[in-house]
């Protein structure tokens, strides 16, 4: 007989408690072992965040639904370029800068630049390919429920006063991006934005995918966050941090994660932060913000009043302001350039 919808409910929430209670122990425990001394429970507990977060995961994979690949047979594309080389999937990372404004020329036009709170816990959220990744050439591999990389060409962006969602690009023409850029670029192309042309797809390698397949990790790391965060608890916050950030940088092909290798899983979780970040930007857009730049992970800079906009405040889903860059207050100006 199937569990009760509540029986069920109660039992993930159980187990989110639970999971949840190994990270408040294993800070308690360093402290002890620490006598203390915050700095030294500190590199404590970011010396053992990978083993942590990696047994955290298996725990919320315990009654998952679906099983998974950790060690697949990559395609060359994904496998690890040499040294000197780049990656061969290009993640979209934005470097934008607003062609009609600028630092150097006098203005009174107030800019703030804005944080983006844990952009890569929120980005735990999107679609991963769960098994191999099969090969497939044109749009065969491309459906709703199959994620991966793709050789695509973009079209041209023709909006020099929003951040092109393909990133900063030194060279035109065709290449590898993420499922969670393509899926960016379609919508882009869709009726709800029609900013561009959909990108031509030439070839993919995809598997059966879910959108919530690291959703009840990122629950568990989101809620310890926030009641760090209600408590003061910096040493909890930034154990926290450095658990999912390692996650997600050692997937791919690391000394340092043995129990992990997917190097598509990262690529695409990456992109998703880079993808949530333009969708926050063409938010504020939108509302009548001028998006001055756009850069990084979790960094947006914007003219008028984006607290119309945004929330404040340090959670997963609000804005701050972005403090301990080189103009320290986060709030600055910029004038207008000629033409």
């Amino acid at each position: 007989m199937a569990a009760r919808p509540e029986r069920r409910a109660r039992s993930a929430a159980r187990a989110q408690e639970e999971t949840t209670g190994l990270i408040s122990r294993a800070v308690r425990a360093e402290l002890e072992r620490a006598d203390g001394d915050w700095d030294v429970a500190l590199k404590a507990l970011i010396k053992r965040a990978i083993p942590d977060v990696m047994h955290l995961f298996n725990e919320t994979r315990a009654t998952a639904r679906y099983d998974y690949t950790a060690y697949p047979a990559l395609p060359d594309i994904l496998k690890k370029p040499s040294k000197k080389d780049p990656d061969q999937i290009w993640e979209a990372r934005p470097r934008f800068h607003h062609p009609g404004y600028s630092l150097k020329v006098p203005g009174d036009i107030t800019v703030t630049a804005l944080d983006v709170n844990a952009a890569y816990l929120s980005a735990l959220k999107t679609w991963l390919p769960i098994g191999k990744l099969e090969h497939s050439t044109g749009t065969d591999g491309v459906e709703p429920k199959r994620s991966g990389v793709h050789l695509i060409t973009p079209a041209e962006w023709e909006h020099p006063h929003l951040p092109d969602p393909i990133g900063d690009r030194d060279e035109p023409g065709a290449l590898w991006v993420t499922n969670a850029t393509l899926r960016l670029l379609q919508r882009l192309a869709g009726p709800k934005y029609a900013l561009t042309d959909a990108p031509v797809i030439h070839e993919s390698w995809t598997s059966g995918a879910t959108e919530n397949f690291l959703d009840a990790l990122r629950k568990t790391l989101s809620t310890a966050r926030e009641t760090a965060i209600s408590e003061d608890d910096t040493l909890t916050l930034e154990y926290v941090k450095a658990m999912y950030s390692k996650f997600i940088s050692t997937m791919g092909e690391s000394i340092h994660n043995r129990e992990l290798v997917r190097p598509d899983w990262m690529h695409i979780i990456h992109s998703q932060a880079y993808a949530n970040l333009w969708g926050k930007a063409y938010k504020a857009h939108q509302a009548g913000l001028e998006i001055i730049s756009m850069m990084g992970t979790d960094e947006l800079h914007v003219t008028g009043d984006w607290r119309g906009v945004f929330p404040e405040g340090r959670g997963v889903a609000q804005m701050k302001v972005k403090q301990g860059d080189a103009k320290a207050s986060g709030v600055y100006t910029v004038g207008k350039v000629a033409g």
